[in-house]
């Protein structure tokens, strides 16, 4: 088993498979959001949208109960760990109309699920580019077998290169980017659903401490 896994790694096959992968990915996507897609395996393994939504969730009740208390501009007084959520209530203290803060928000979210798309598609393109890139290695494997036919011993190592190919385009494409791609959508979308619903809340709180302002300015104008 041990000399079979030794036959299996052929490490100058693999760095070509490598380079010509990133090269692909890159000239498809571009140099920043192929950082941001090396960058999204670290969020890959310790992001927790569910413990983040929690969190926000009892974030929002302080943030109610001190705009109630003392005002939107005091809610940026509350304390929380995520970035978004602090940036959230600092436009929310600073904000003077709610369509403001509207306006703000949903760029904020589209600027952010456009980013995830970025780095996700970095991860696809790598799926879709690494079997056809091992196609490639096959045929110039099979090329090489076919023009040494005279020579035995030349024979071994082109229908290796031919295979291995393959077997690294399938493996990289299917065990290791799809599944990155996969599981960075489905953070993606979690995220973006509990940073809506922390919007949708922030909003309500900014009109109703709005009314009464709305309402005074009627009746100062009547």
């Amino acid at each position: 088993m041990i000399a079979m896994m030794g036959h299996l790694f052929d490490p100058l096959t693999l760095l070509a498979m490598v380079a010509g992968i990133i090269l692909v990915a890159l000239f498809q996507n571009g140099v920043a959001a192929l950082g941001r897609a090396i960058a999204a395996l670290v969020p890959l393994v310790t992001a927790d949208p569910t413990r983040d939504r929690d969190a926000a969730r009892a974030a929002m009740l302080k943030i109610d109960q001190v705009a109630q208390l003392r005002g939107l501009s005091c809610t940026d007084r509350v304390k929380t760990a995520n970035p978004f959520l602090t940036e959230a209530a600092r436009r929310l203290a600073n904000s003077d109309r709610a369509d403001l803060f509207e306006l703000w928000a949903a760029q904020a979210l589209a600027d952010r699920a456009q980013r995830h798309a970025g780095a996700r598609n970095v991860w696809l393109s790598i799926a879709d580019a690494a079997p056809a890139l091992g196609m490639a290695g096959t045929i110039i494997g099979l090329i090489g077998m076919f023009a040494a036919m005279d020579d035995p011993a030349a024979l071994g190592p082109a229908m290796a290169l031919a295979l291995l190919t393959t077997f690294y385009g399938v493996v990289i494409a299917n065990m290791i980017a799809a599944p990155i791609a996969a599981r960075l959508a489905d953070l993606s979308e979690r995220e973006l659903a509990w940073q809506q619903e922390v919007v949708a809340r922030m909003l309500g709180i900014a009109r109703r401490e709005n009314a009464p302002l709305r309402r005074a300015s009627i009746r100062e104008v009547a």
